[in-house]
């Protein structure tokens, strides 16, 4: 089984690809949502506002698959499994990170007024890398 630390899997979680992230709705249904992530203190991190339906799901059943693929190839991809926890501890900070990754800005331009972020970090229970081509 891979870790995070794996280099091809760091790899993969240090460029600017998108995410695919999976909770599961108050139904039981499966809702997933495309996110950016990143790596903090060596642990999966992605950011959210408060209200969306993704974080709303987490709060309620933290269970969460993480599909992190390469743009360039979506067959090298890494599956994170695990439970999610939140906080707002530095979730302003990291959105702004993100939007610098993803945009190349400094600063998240998307930001409604009296928006709360919250961010969620991920400890794993499986991690799972595939690479074809």
């Amino acid at each position: 089984m891979a870790t995070l630390d794996d280099p091809a899997v760091t790899a993969l979680l240090d460029a600017p690809n998108y995410a695919v992230l999976s909770t599961f709705n108050p139904d039981g249904s499966i809702h997933s949502t495309v996110v950016w992530q990143e790596i903090v203190e060596g642990a999966l991190s992605v950011n959210s506002a408060v209200g969306r339906r993704w974080p709303s799901n987490l709060d309620a059943d933290p269970r969460v698959t993480v599909v992190v693929f390469a743009r360039d190839n979506p067959y090298d991809y890494v599956e994170v499994r695990g439970t999610a926890t939140r906080t707002t501890d530095g979730a302003d900070e990291q959105i702004d990170r993100l939007a610098k990754k993803y945009l190349g800005q400094d600063r998240y331009p998307f930001r409604s007024e009296g928006e709360q972020r919250v961010r969620y970090v991920v400890t794993v229970d499986r991690v799972r890398h595939q690479k074809q081509r």
